[in-house]
Order: structure tokens, then C-alpha cells, then sequence
């Protein structure tokens, strides 16, 4: 089937919407946030106001300024959990360079026999070079200004320049369980596999972030593990939806207390939901008083 719709004009969006059932306090105004918000990242927002199932027909008192107080409150939610997520990786990223290669040398990541799938660790190789080659970093230059063997810098360096998402991929492949649990009891974790399943989360929810994708009732294609018997204080499990949001952000707490005992993030994140009370804290897989949970009381 062709493609055969055309593009439109603001007012033209407007009165489409409004066929469709839609309200507005102030069409002008709603211009105005079009003209800086394209209209389909504002649709991701309008879909929870929809009747299930029709041709993206409204429910009753659905208002246009409904969607956009949405919108805000997942920008803000974003960059909450960004900071949180960021605090996380330049955690692990110490604990990894630190731990392995006090044990295994100052280029581990390049011996496959510390690999536990070779095509992976060969994919991660190949991925560090090409990130360390286009890094502009002054400790990369001067290094390589330097010394021309081996042919990537020493982890404490390298890994200062790669992402989250190849950190994950390297700690994960690393074949030593003993050095990863140490990594993962120093994050008040019992062992590395809640480690692993818990950071791969966040690098998909930080990636989303990165994209300015929506977040707020998302649901994530990878779980954490949560059935766990941990040390710190935690939550009842037993009805989480591991693949909402919620989930997340509890590791995320969790972890935050594990690595600065004296944070704030729960109490920024409670602070957001008092600024925006119509926000549906079960499409983002909230329980009811979640707040008496023991991470979060």
C-alpha cells in the first residue's frame, strides 16, 4: 500500500484532532508548542487519551493540554533519571577498571581467554578501537602521541571513552565471576547476574533518554531481576511488572543509595510527582502507596 497523505498546516492538525473528539483550552497556545514540539512526539502523549481500539478517536474531556502536561513531565522524568543513570555508570566504569585490572593487567579486555563468548569479545574490541580512534579526548592524543604498542591505551584509559552500552557488553562477556561478584557486593548487590540483568536495563533506558523517546509508560524489553534477596532496603516484588518503568527506577534508587548514601534522587523523583498529581502513576507500573515500600519510606 502507498503512502498517499499529505503534510499539514497547524491549524489543519488542529482541526483533525478535533474531529476526532479532541479539546483545547487555547489554540493558539497549541500552535505555539507545535511550532518547537512536532505533533508526533506530542501523538506518543495523546495515545493515553484514545478509546482502545478505535481510529484514534478521543475519550470524553480529553484536552490537547492534557497530552502536553504529559510531555513535560517525561522531559523532566528524562533528565532525572539520566543524572541518576550517570551516576551509576561512572561508578561501575571506576569499579571495572580498577578491580580487573589490578587482577588481570592493564589490557584485559584484549586476552579472549577472559572472554566467555568469543564473537562477542571480538565485537568488542572492534567496537573499542573504533571508539578510542575517534575519541578527541587529550589523554587519548597524548597517549598515542607516545607509545604505539599495543594498539589501544590501557583500560583505565579506554574505557574512560567508551559508552555505557559497550562498559555493559565488556563486564557482562568477562569470564571471571569472582572479581564481578566482588564489583557487585561493593554495589550492595549478592551477586554479579543481578549486576548484569539490572545494568543492562539501564543502558536500554538510558538510550531511550538519549533519543528523547518517551518514558513514562514504556514498556522495556529488558527485565531486571527483582526476585532477589538483597542486603539494603527493597520491595515487595511479588505483582511488579518488570518490564515498566517502575521496576527501573527502584534499581536505580537502590543502586543510588548503595554508591551516595546521602541523595536525593527519590526524594526529586517524589517532588516531580507533586508537581504533576494527573499524571497516571500505574501506566508507569507504580503500585498503590508504593511510598510505604521500605526503599522508598
Amino acid at each position: 500500500m502507498n503512502y498517499t497523505k499529505q503534510p499539514l498546516d497547524y491549524p489543519q492538525i488542529i482541526a483533525q484532532l478535533k474531529s476526532r473528539g479532541l479539546l483545547f483550552h487555547n489554540e493558539e497556545a497549541a500552535i505555539i508548542q507545535l511550532q518547537i514540539i512536532s505533533y508526533f512526539r506530542i501523538a506518543n502523549y495523546l495515545k493515553s487519551f484514545e478509546v482502545v481500539g478505535s481510529n484514534h478517536v478521543f475519550l470524553p474531556n480529553s484536552y490537547f493540554e492534557d497530552a502536553l502536561e504529559l510531555y513535560y513531565f517525561d522531559k523532566k522524568l528524562r533528565n532525572l533519571l539520566f543524572s541518576a543513570i550517570q551516576s551509576i555508570e561512572v561508578a561501575l566504569r571506576s569499579k571495572v577498571i580498577h578491580k580487573v585490572s589490578l587482577k588481570h593487567g592493564a589490557f584485559w579486555f584484549t586476552d579472549i581467554s577472559l572472554a566467555t563468548n568469543h564473537a562477542m569479545y571480538q565485537d568488542n574490541l572492534t567496537q573499542i578501537k573504533k571508539e578510542v580512534k575517534r575519541s578527541k579526548e587529550e589523554f587519548i592524543q597524548e597517549h598515542f602521541a607516545k607509545y604505539d604498542s599495543p594498539d589501544v591505551p590501557p583500560v583505565w584509559k579506554t574505557l574512560e571513552v567508551t559508552s555505557f552500552g559497550l562498559l555493559s557488553k565488556l563486564f557482562c562477556n568477562l569470564s571471571d565471576n569472582k572479581v564481578k561478584k566482588q564489583i557487585a557486593r561493593e554495589l550492595n548487590l549478592p551477586q554479579h547476574l543481578c549486576l548484569e540483568s539490572w545494568v543492562k536495563c539501564f543502558v536500554v533506558l538510558r538510550n531511550c533518554i538519549a533519543h528523547h523517546a518517551r518514558v513514562w509508560n514504556r514498556r522495556f524489553p529488558q527485565i531486571p531481576q527483582l526476585n532477589v534477596n538483597l542486603r539494603g532496603k527493597w520491595i515487595n516484588t511479588a505483582h511488579v511488572r518488570p518490564n515498566k518503568l517502575y521496576a527501573i527506577i527502584c534499581c536505580l534508587a537502590y543502586l543510588q543509595d548503595a554508591i551516595h548514601c546521602d541523595n536525593d534522587f527519590k526524594q526529586q523523583f517524589c517532588d516531580l510527582l507533586a508537581q504533576y498529581p494527573s499524571v497516571n502513576l500505574h501506566h508507569m507500573g507504580f503500585p498503590r502507596n508504593f511510598q510505604d515500600e521500605p526503599l522508598w519510606n
